[in-house]
């Protein structure tokens, strides 16, 4: 067990609000730290990806050190107030948002960034934080609060020991969707190159019928490859390709509405709805019979489109669950995951203007926007030969995807043994 002291906030920080700015501020000047970005970080990035114009004046009095806190100081709901990240390096000319508060340590050696991280994040912290909150239109907190919040904290060496295993964890974590991004990037790069740009490898028997058994494995469009004017594309495709509609090129299975499917026993599978599709699933997420249907049962690998509200298409890799009505199951029988993944996600930004068009209290698509939207269609042994090549990233990916949801579980069951002295590092 640790030895825990007590401390209150105010003892061990000092606190400041961030700076008020204009929004022609915004976009350009020196670097700049927003509300979104110290909510969705345990750390202050490396590299801050919002600029905002500032004196030098308001630079020094809203400057980024290592170790100073961050917190989010209003919010529409409670769960979402003062959430925190922390910096681990000095930003030179960084200034910070005026929706956050910044927490200065005021002491040496007493806490340690890397484990604050994790404590003010941990669920006993977030507890209290919430039951200290005020929560008028929107939730919020005031200063008054720091001199009352108390910090249950072990000692620095074990803060050290602590704080430095589970950044390694959290390291971990940012370099495998780091390196997720830049495989789909890859991915959707060849993709588009092959059936975008039409600069696929020609295959020889169209290479032939040319005339130049040559052209063999060129780059088909720029290489000199019959292309012809297509009516309903309004632009030309390779000769030999035809058209079709996303419907046309897969089955979507729409999820069930699964209250009715509620577990009766101890056995269930969690439901997966628009929320878990994006955030993953948590020990809040509703559960099901395993008895229902099997094809609103889910599994790794499985592609999801949700067709209202969020309109997010993705991969899925959080394990086995249950399709919640408003999000697709996308399969096909004919043509390869690939082909109608990178169709869906290359038409997304279109369907989500039909979705705005049609918004009430949210944007929603039909099977007959799917119906309507028209794609060029390549021949199966094309779309074959790009699966082959593509599919081994996709699959990294998923690898990835999943041992980062494995040590996002070890993590967050590590956290609160470590806070309250269960676990101790010799």
């Amino acid at each position: 067990m640790h030895n825990l002291c007590e401390y209150s906030f105010d003892e061990l920080y000092e606190i400041a609000s961030g700076i008020s700015s204009k929004k022609d501020q915004a976009g350009h000047g020196s670097p700049f730290l927003s509300f979104s970005t110290v909510f969705n970080n345990y750390f202050v990035p490396d590299v801050l990806p919002d600029c905002m114009e500032s004196s030098t004046i308001e630079q020094s009095t809203y400057s980024i050190q290592s170790g100073d806190i961050f917190l989010t100081r209003t919010s529409e709901l409670v769960d979402e107030l003062a959430i925190s990240c922390v910096a681990i390096k000095d930003y030179p000319s960084a200034t910070y948002s005026g929706f956050l508060k910044r927490l200065r340590p005021t002491q040496d050696n007493v806490t340690y960034p890397k484990f604050m991280a994790f404590y003010l994040r941990s669920p006993h912290f977030r507890k209290t934080m919430k039951n200290n909150s005020v929560m008028t239109l929107r939730a919020s907190f005031n200063e008054a609060m720091f001199s009352y919040l108390k910090l249950l904290l072990p000692d620095y060496d074990d803060q050290v020991k602590i704080g430095d295993f589970l950044y390694l964890l959290e390291a971990k974590m940012s370099n495998n969707t780091r390196t997720c991004f830049e495989l789909e990037s890859i991915a959707k790069t060849i993709y588009n190159y092959w059936f975008i740009q039409y600069e696929y490898p020609t295959p020889l028997k169209y290479a032939v019928d040319f005339g130049d058994s040559t052209l063999c494995d060129r780059p088909y469009k720029s290489s000199g490859g019959k292309m012809v004017y297509n009516d309903d594309l309004k632009r030309e495709i390779p000769f030999g390709w035809s058209v079709d509609s996303l419907y046309g090129i897969a089955r979507y299975y729409n999820g069930l509405p699964l209250q009715k499917y509620r577990p009766t026993g101890e056995d269930y599978i969690p439901v997966i709805k628009i929320k878990e599709m994006s955030e993953g699933i948590t020990p809040k997420s509703e559960k099901a019979s395993p008895d229902i249907p099997s094809e609103a049962i889910i599994s790794d690998g499985d592609f999801l489109f949700s067709w209202s509200a969020s309109l997010e298409i993705k991969i899925w890799s959080g394990g086995k669950g249950a399709l919640n009505q408003h999000i697709f199951k996308v399969t096909s029988d004919k043509y390869p995951q690939t082909f109608y993944y990178f169709e869906l996600v290359n038409y997304l930004k279109h369907l989500k203007m039909l979705a705005e068009k049609r918004k009430t209290t949210m944007g929603h698509i039909t099977l007959e926007h799917l119906k309507q939207a028209k794609i060029c269609l390549p021949p199966i042994d094309i779309l074959e030969k790009a699966h082959n090549i593509i599919k081994p990233l996709l699959e990294q990916h998923l690898a990835l995807s999943k041992q980062n949801l494995q040590l996002a579980n070890l993590r967050d069951w590590l956290i609160p043994v470590f806070m309250n002295g269960q676990i101790r590092f010799h």
